[in-house]
């Protein structure tokens, strides 16, 4: 019996230290002010028509601008679910990312800063297959960057989704 309260305590103890270093690692987000960010896209919206769950992920590369004559700092890129990965491509070809849904693990800020004039692509990915056979129909999925200011940008991506 005293073995058993034990064994209790310590799978207690370890979860509640689990939980409080996974809490360490959410970084802040910052406050989105509802504001239109200064960055423009080549395009907001992207339709992937009909795609196939047996064909895999699909991506998108969104060419994000700072027409601005100032640098702009994103400081956090999340998608609205678990199913859509964001990553930012740099001008070297190397990548950030990935940058998922809030809530469901850990999302790293994105701290990078787009230059005046200078562009940035978000590869989007979409996973036809993370919600299962539940997954089939119409989606919505959206990237939203949003930068020092609070202000944001926001991606679409749709699509019918069929077996």
């Amino acid at each position: 019996m005293k073995k058993t309260i034990i064994i209790t305590l310590l799978i207690i103890v370890g979860l509640v230290i689990l939980i409080w270093w996974g809490s360490l690692k959410q970084k802040p987000q910052v406050q989105n002010t509802g504001e239109e960010s200064v960055l423009t896209t080549d395009s907001n919206l992207y339709d992937f028509g009909t795609i196939s769950m047996k064909d895999g992920d699909v991506a998108k590369e969104f060419i994000v601008t700072n027409p601005s004559d100032e640098d702009i700092f994103v400081s956090t890129v999340v998608t609205s679910c678990m199913c859509t990965k964001a990553f930012i491509v740099k001008p070297d070809g190397k990548t950030k990312g990935p940058f998922g849904m809030t809530g469901m693990g850990y999302v790293p800020p994105a701290n990078e800063t787009i230059k005046a004039g200078e562009d940035r692509i978000i590869r989007v990915v979409y996973d036809p297959n993370a919600h299962g056979p539940a997954g089939v129909g119409f989606i919505d999925r959206f990237v939203t960057l949003a930068d020092s200011s609070g202000n944001s940008l926001e991606l679409e991506i749709k699509a019918v989704v069929t077996p």
